[in-house]
């Protein structure tokens, strides 16, 4: 790498005074959301609660990989049972066609090392993904008062936008979120996915994407309209595969830990290889296996230490994916 592209271990995390007791009041915000939600659908997650389709697969660690990617997981090449459950990430149920941020997270399995968490050994390594380079919000707690607001209707949203940004700059910070939203979505086989926010590496920080190999095909024509029938129609006809890269931390103005809505600039470098072999989504084993994700928990706190996640945004996760996961009985 060029000299001003080395990664560096100096990275450091800001962590307000005011954090446990606000990330407490976010978990219960969401977990009103959720309730609220769940009696229309059903039980379910606060976000990311519309499950598009699960699959089964494995996730080989390569070999000879630089000095920065080569911990926890990546330490060492190895081959890692994983499941893997596809989503649209909003509150509601909505048609797959709608604007929708996706997700794509990985539940990798036989891990060995102390948990995130500190308590205990880790069950597994999870990567929750998404369709978008960068977070929408530079802090969680513009984040929580847009999802806040958004569960409430259009209405409510709008007032909201209008009174954090103003006449003018409300309407146009709306237009900007549609459009994200909106952004063109090519399908869950073909379509590069990221962590958006960072996690560590050892002594480094890096932030994660999915890339699909060309094999997995091109994009089909009518596949927003279900988006689990174009998934499972390739998983049917052949293994699919993506690498999965790690992009280092440099500095804090190229690459910084606390605010998730900058893209960072650092190149990324392949560490391992998702591979989902050929199944039937629709037989009985398919039908379990989509179950059995469904009830699982996805969640970037349940991860390695070596692989804790950083910074505001993934901080408050930790409160409020757990008391997501405490409202659907999941924990």
């Amino acid at each position: 790498m060029a000299k001003n592209l080395t990664p560096s271990i100096q990275w450091q995390e800001h962590v307000a005074p005011d954090e446990a007791e606000r990330f407490a009041s976010y978990g219960q915000q969401f977990v009103a959301i959720q309730a609220r939600k769940s009696k229309k659908y059903g039980n379910g997650r606060a976000l990311h609660r519309k499950q598009i389709t699960a699959a089964k697969g494995s996730l080989e660690v390569l070999a000879d990989l630089p000095d920065f990617a080569r911990h926890g997981l990546f330490a060492k090449p190895g081959t890692f049972d994983t499941w893997v459950r596809l989503s649209n990430g909003g509150l509601d149920r909505a048609a797959d066609h709608m604007p929708d941020i996706r997700g794509f997270a990985l539940h990798v399995l036989g891990v060995k090392g102390d948990s995130a968490l500190g308590n205990g050994p880790a069950v597994s390594q999870d990567f929750t993904l998404i369709n978008q380079e960068v977070f929408g919000f530079p802090s969680s707690a513009d984040f929580v008062d847009f999802v806040v607001a958004a569960s409430m209707g259009m209405g409510k949203l709008l007032k909201f936008l209008v009174k954090r940004y103003g006449f003018l700059g409300g309407p146009l910070r709306l237009v900007s979120m549609v459009r994200t939203m909106g952004k063109s979505f090519s399908g869950f086989a073909t379509e590069i996915m990221y962590s958006a926010a960072p996690i560590a590496c050892g002594p480094y920080a890096v932030r994660v994407r999915l890339v699909p190999s060309a094999n997995n095909g091109v994009p089909r024509p009518g596949a927003k309209q279900d988006w689990s029938a174009d998934f499972s129609a390739r998983l049917l006809e052949k293994e699919l595969q993506w690498d999965l890269q790690l992009q280092p931390y440099l500095d804090d103005k190229a690459t910084p830990i606390e605010d998730a809505s900058v893209n960072w600039s650092s190149p990324y470098t392949t560490v391992a290889r998702l591979r989902l072999p050929r199944q039937d989504n629709a037989s009985p084993d398919g039908q379990a296996v989509a179950t059995k994700v469904e009830q699982a928990v996805f969640d970037p706190w349940q991860a390695l230490s070596a692989h804790r996640p950083l910074g505001d945004v993934q901080r408050a996760r930790k409160v409020v994916y757990f008391e997501s996961q405490k409202g659907r009985g999941a924990v």
